[in-house]
């Protein structure tokens, strides 16, 4: 299975999950990156690149995870944007600060790569949410537990 990361899984990973007190977890991290079982697009990498932390460093260090989108994968956002419900996943905010927004290209990611989301985000009703979308359009979505307990991580 490949894992298509939204933002705030890593941000959890970096945050609560340091590599002297679970260094199993991140070599077993480090070896999905490195055969591309785990990947992450390139939004959601500038995102977090400037917050001045260890995540954002590693994102410096790791810009071959953050892939760039596909023709195909464009053409699926212009699906999700078809939705009128589903354009509310641009935030007034994002748009007038002209900040990236992530959450579509993840899931247009996951869904031409026939891959899974991994995101904290939670189902909620009537919401324009990474779990509400990949619902609609049939796409695995599963939370950074959920991945866990998929790979057999055991801490």
């Amino acid at each position: 299975m490949i894992y298509v990361f939204d933002s705030s899984p890593l941000i959890d990973l970096f945050r609560h999950y340091y590599p002297e007190r679970f260094p199993t977890l991140w070599q077993n991290f480090d070896n999905l990156v490195l055969n591309k079982m785990i990947v992450s697009v390139s939004e959601v990498g500038k995102e977090i690149e400037d917050w001045g932390d260890r995540l954002s460093e590693w994102v410096k260090n790791h810009r071959e995870f953050f892939l760039n989108p596909t023709t195909e994968e464009f053409n699926f956002v212009a699906d999700i944007f078809r939705i009128t419900h589903f354009q509310a996943m641009i935030r007034k905010k994002e748009r007038l600060q002209g900040k990236p927004v992530a959450d579509p290209f993840v899931i247009a990611k996951a869904k031409i790569s026939g891959a899974c989301v991994v995101t904290q985000e939670k189902l909620k009703e009537n919401a324009a949410q990474i779990p509400n979308v990949c619902e609609h359009f049939g796409i695995p979505c599963i939370d950074l537990e959920g991945f866990m307990e998929n790979e057999n991580w055991m801490f």
